[in-house]
């Protein structure tokens, strides 16, 4: 029986909830993570209508990009649509799973999902985050700093971009004296022991550490296990906002702006004046994006598609890049079907309903 916390630990497996923004809500908002799975509905937000969809098809999960709750609620009594909303969950035993900025900011995230559309190529997260990685530091005897090494690839340690099972390892000499209460696997009690050893180093993602390290304590020989870990500055090349890439081949602007107008169904795309000819090296940003401007400018963007811009702000684009705006649901609403995705994979025993209700609250004349 698949519960509510196998879905949670698959999704937070491939976008940890330590991954969101600072200001983000991601997670489970609505119902107890111990509840069996019936179905799943698939959404780009919660509404009302959304709540009344799942109830029809006789799903009790509903999983969502936006974050119903997403500033904290002091009463629950129907007074807004948030409140309402989420009554109306609890009342039809529905819960609601929210994975916002955490799917945001994995390298096969929203936004690869946007640049796939459009076919970008060669991509590059815009922005890495910081503070997502440590480095592991441990010490092992010579015969066995094989198994260690190959323990800690196996939990997830020793990936750097398009490299696996990185680690350095220097050569030294340890030393330490078992007491009486000990249990060496080499020396004895009470004498003072040299041993052959090396040091053994290598990049961890933070979220990762614990499980590293406890696959650490079950491979290494020791009965006590000598490591540390440090904080690193490295911006995590695999973690981060926005994407860049670009096109197979340059295309005049006006028609590159007319194709993605199609293909992401915008009603309109807002965009500053039409500074570059052609497009070739193009940044994104699924939902509101203009904290990346400056990124990719500086990257080189021929064009920056996202959504949210204020009037003021487009007059950042200061003749270098081409801003389009093609609106927050527009740019976001291919995330259902790469929750789809990532759940179909391994989840195959219930529906996983993508819904049906649109959620966009803007209307184009």
């Amino acid at each position: 029986m698949t519960r509510i916390k196998d879905i949670i630990t698959h999704l937070e497996s491939i976008a940890p909830l330590s991954y969101q923004e600072s200001y983000d809500n991601s997670g489970l908002l609505v119902g107890s993570q111990n509840d069996p799975v019936n179905g799943i509905l698939i959404t780009l937000d919660v509404t009302e209508d959304v709540v009344e969809e799942a109830i029809n098809l006789k799903t009790n999960l509903i999983i969502s990009h936006h974050p119903i709750i997403f500033k904290g609620l002091k009463s629950i009594t129907g007074k807004n649509y948030v409140e309402r909303t989420v009554l109306k969950a609890i009342q039809n035993n529905i819960a609601i799973y929210a994975i916002h900025t955490n799917l945001d900011n994995i390298i096969n995230g929203v936004n690869y999902k946007i640049a796939s559309l459009i076919g970008l190529q060669n991509l590059e997260i815009l922005l890495p985050k910081g503070d997502t990685l440590v480095k592991l530091v441990t010490y092992a005897p010579n015969k066995s700093a094989d198994k260690v090494r190959q323990g800690l690839f196996e939990a997830g340690a020793g990936n750097i971009g398009n490299y696996s099972e990185c680690a350095f390892t220097s050569e030294g000499i340890g030393q330490f004296t078992p007491n009486d209460r000990a249990n060496p696997t080499i020396g004895n009690n009470n004498k003072a022991e040299k041993v052959d050893e090396v040091r053994i180093e290598v990049i961890v993602p933070k979220h990762d550490s614990r499980k590293v390290i406890q696959k650490l304590n079950a491979v290494h020989p020791y009965e006590e296990v000598a490591y540390y870990i440090l904080p690193i500055s490295n911006a995590n090349q695999e973690v981060g906002s926005g994407m860049i890439g670009e096109l197979e081949e340059e295309i005049s602007t006006l028609d590159f702006l007319k194709q993605v107008k199609s293909i992401m169904k915008a009603g309109c795309v807002r965009h500053t004046k039409l500074v570059k000819d052609k497009i070739k090296k193009v940044a994104v940003c699924g939902g509101s994006g203009s904290f990346l401007l400056s990124q990719a400018k500086r990257q080189g963007a021929d064009v920056f598609i996202t959504a949210d811009f204020k009037y003021h702000e487009f007059f950042d684009a200061e003749d270098n890049i081409v801003i389009a705006d093609i609106g927050h649901y527009e740019s976001e609403q291919f995330t259902k079907e790469l929750i789809h995705e990532l759940l179909s994979e391994k989840f195959t025993t219930f529906a996983l309903n993508l819904s049906n209700t649109v959620t966009n609250p803007i209307s184009y004349l």
